[in-house]
């Protein structure tokens, strides 16, 4: 979003999927501060389950079809970097509103979001796309906030879409 509000001549569309402009909500910061310390100290291991609710939507969770991919996905979290998680999370956490910037942007956008989303809603997702003229939002269904694993699919349909569209209105321009 920073390099579409200050360079768009870079950039011939911008697709955001599961984020927002806006800060971290100030409940969440608590929770994923202690994680993060945590997890600094004892290794990610014990958090697991507490993140897979965050990261994954109800139906990815329930699906027994899936239950080989959660299973690598765990074994990922679990050996996440004791260091460079934190640091991360705390990028998260800590991150300042950019909201200011979106009326600058001046491509075509696409903002995606897990129907399913916890970690950034789809309401604070739709409220970025609202601030961004002429951009599209989608929601992705049976989807949290990892929606190209959760639903490939229809992420990449969304995706495809979106890059015809723009392609399109790219090539009329230029005529």
């Amino acid at each position: 979003m920073r390099l579409a509000a200050r360079r768009p001549d870079l950039l011939r569309s911008l697709s955001l999927l599961e984020t927002a402009a806006d800060p971290e909500p100030l409940l969440n910061r608590p929770k994923y501060a202690a994680m993060a310390a945590m997890s600094r100290l004892i290794g990610f291991g014990p958090f697991v389950p507490q993140v897979e609710k965050i990261m994954f939507g109800r139906s990815f969770l329930a699906d027994p079809s899936r239950e080989s991919l959660r299973r690598d996905l765990r074994a990922q979290l679990r050996g996440n970097d004791r260091t460079g998680t934190p640091r991360a999370v705390s990028g998260v956490i800590w991150r300042k509103s950019i909201e200011g910037l979106l009326p600058r942007i001046d491509v075509p956008t696409l903002v995606l979001s897990g129907e399913e989303d916890v970690a950034v809603t789809p309401a604070r997702s739709r409220r970025t796309a609202d601030a961004i003229q002429g951009a599209r939002f989608q929601t992705i269904p049976r989807a949290g906030h990892s929606s190209s694993l959760e639903n490939p699919e229809a992420v990449n349909e969304a995706l495809r879409a979106f890059f015809a569209e723009a392609g399109s209105r790219a090539r009329s321009r230029a005529s």
